[in-house]
């Protein structure tokens, strides 16, 4: 009997090791979130694809062109097509090489080395982004998490405020609208469920869908987090962080030197190309007998730009507006990236200072309050509606603390997606 109840005993403990061990195994971290989309998003991948294939540009745009081996049958008579009636037949061989004017090679290379620079920045660009997005949309979760789990507990306090009501109607001490309040204030609480479940579902999908899973992959957001929120580096600190590391900001100055060499390149243009070769024509004797010398040539030609007015000159003011455009897109960006370093740092600061309110002093504030409406409400010192919208206050109190919270997490991802760096903390 003792073996048979330690094996019962042994058996329960295995069931419920393996249960809590697939439930953490379906924890789905703010961390392994991040892990799992840098690994797997394929929007990241395509981009990393893309850079890779550019970075093989350069040594190909950079090396001269390939040598052209030709063979010919020159001046072959054609009565007859015999190599040994006439003295200019020569069956010829021969190799040409294109040439392009000095410096033209090392530009188009060195044009392409910025394009390949600048998409390896815009792997870091998207990286970020990517995980912004998971950041923004995992707090998202947590937030919807954190207020189902409020109304749930709500809707059991108002259940229990019915049976209070319904109690006190039936002794002749508590009114029937006390009892139809709190069934219609449930019955609110019971569509706001329904509206966080559908929200969740939504945002679950979204969450999926940066990870590369199925849509309707099941997870859990752990119901805990950290809940202590850091000190930022100064705002002017940030723009010079953003200068030095935003990635998109680097791309953009790489797309710059990329236009500059390509209107030095155009430049080059008024320049001839050339193109040498060496030819070897081989005759036959005579149909005497009498041997016949062979012949070498050699060959250098170049292309000579006369129509420059209405082609070099137009390619130089093309890439000339091309590197403008560049410069500009640069300013306008650097623009565009202290906007949403300042919105983002004063959206941070803000719901940080709610969190801290909310926390500190209105929430636990209003548990007293409610405390106090029930105890006083139990002894018909506090009427019932009173009483409703003290718990209704804390149910919205506790809400906005979490939304703050999460709103504070989401301006701090986006901080450093607009930074393009970590380390923005004191």
């Amino acid at each position: 009997m003792i073996s048979s109840n330690k094996a019962i005993t042994f058996f329960m403990l295995l069931v419920l090791s393996s249960i809590i061990h697939a439930e953490q195994g379906n924890l789905l971290t703010l961390q392994a979130a991040l892990d799992i989309a840098v690994q797997d998003n394929p929007s990241l991948a395509q981009i990393q694809a893309r850079s890779e294939a550019i970075a093989t540009i350069p040594s190909q745009v950079g090396s001269l062109p390939d040598p052209v081996i030709s063979f010919n049958a020159l001046n072959l008579p054609t009565d007859t097509f015999d190599t040994a009636q006439e003295n200019m037949t020569q069956m010829q061989g021969g190799i040409s090489q294109a040439i392009p004017f000095f410096g033209k090679l090392a530009l188009r290379e060195q044009a392409a080395i910025y394009q390949a620079e600048a998409a390896t920045h815009d792997v870091t660009e998207a990286r970020f982004r990517l995980l912004r997005d998971v950041k923004k949309t995992w707090w998202a979760h947590f937030y919807l998490d954190r207020a189902l789990e409020i109304i749930i507990a709500n809707q059991n306090l108002l259940r229990q405020f019915v049976k209070i009501a319904q109690t006190k109607y039936e002794v002749g001490e508590g009114l029937q609208q006390d009892v139809l309040l709190a069934q219609l204030e449930l019955s609110k609480l019971l569509d706001t469920e329904i509206r966080l479940t559908g929200a969740i579902d939504r945002a679950k999908a979204q969450l999926n869908a940066l990870l590369d899973h199925a849509a309707n992959q099941a997870f859990k957001i752990p119901q805990h987090t950290q809940e202590d929120l850091p000190t930022l580096q100064g705002e002017s600190l940030l723009f010079e962080q953003a200068k030095n590391y935003r990635a998109l900001l680097a791309s953009r100055r790489e797309s710059i030197n990329a236009a500059q060499s390509r209107l030095d390149l155009a430049k080059k243009d008024y320049f001839p190309d050339f193109k040498v070769g060496a030819f070897y024509g081989g005759r036959d004797d005579t149909l005497a007998g009498q041997e016949r010398a062979d012949f070498l040539s050699l060959k250098l030609s170049m292309n000579v730009p006369i129509f420059a007015a209405t082609k070099q000159r137009k390619a130089v003011d093309q890439r000339s507006s091309e590197l403008m455009q560049q410069r500009y897109a640069l300013q306008d960006q650097w623009n565009h990236v202290r906007a949403e370093i300042s919105k983002a740092y004063s959206d941070f600061h803000q719901t940080k200072n709610q969190v801290v309110l909310f926390k500190r002093g209105i929430v636990p504030q209003a548990r007293q309050t409610v405390a106090s409406m029930l105890a006083g409400y139990q002894v018909n010192k506090v009427d019932f509606l009173n009483l409703v919208r003290s718990q209704i206050t804390l149910y919205n109190y506790e809400t906005q603390y979490w939304k703050a919270l999460t709103e504070a997490n989401q301006a701090l991802a986006q901080l450093t997606a607009v930074v393009g760096k970590e380390e923005i903390y004191e």
